[in-house]
């Protein structure tokens, strides 16, 4: 009764380990350049300062008059790719500290108006009729 058996059990063990992969998985070591090791601080860095300016108890409120949850809100912070954090942190750099731009619209148009006084007063335009020219 062996001797039948050795046969069938034996071919079903060569099939099974001809099936096996014996291949050897090499590992594959390179040295990381400057710039990725930057790129991954920046990109912590940023997601770093997205997650600061959510926590901050002013912005918390102003998501909870909008119905947004703070949780929430991390939760999407945390999902973001590093492209669209690098988006955000740039657009954050950009805004003014606690204004929308009419304050630098109202001080270019100060500054041209001084400028062009000054130079109404020293004779080289003529371009307000209130300033007498002598000559």
């Amino acid at each position: 009764m062996l001797q039948k058996m050795i046969k069938p059990v034996s071919f079903f063990l060569v099939f099974s380990f001809l099936l096996l992969d014996f291949s050897v998985q090499t590992a594959k070591a390179q040295m990381i350049g400057t710039t990725a090791v930057i790129a991954a601080q920046e990109q912590a860095a940023h997601r770093e300062r997205v997650t600061a300016f959510l926590s901050r108890d002013d912005v918390q409120r102003v998501m909870v008059q909008h119905g947004v949850a703070a949780v929430e809100a991390q939760k999407r912070v945390a999902s973001l790719t590093d492209a669209e954090l690098t988006k955000i942190s740039q657009a954050m750099d950009q805004l003014p500290a606690g204004g929308d731009g009419v304050g630098a619209v109202i001080g270019a148009v100060v500054f041209i108006f001084v400028v062009l006084l000054i130079t109404d007063l020293l004779g080289l335009t003529h371009v307000f009729p209130f300033v007498t020219h002598k000559r």
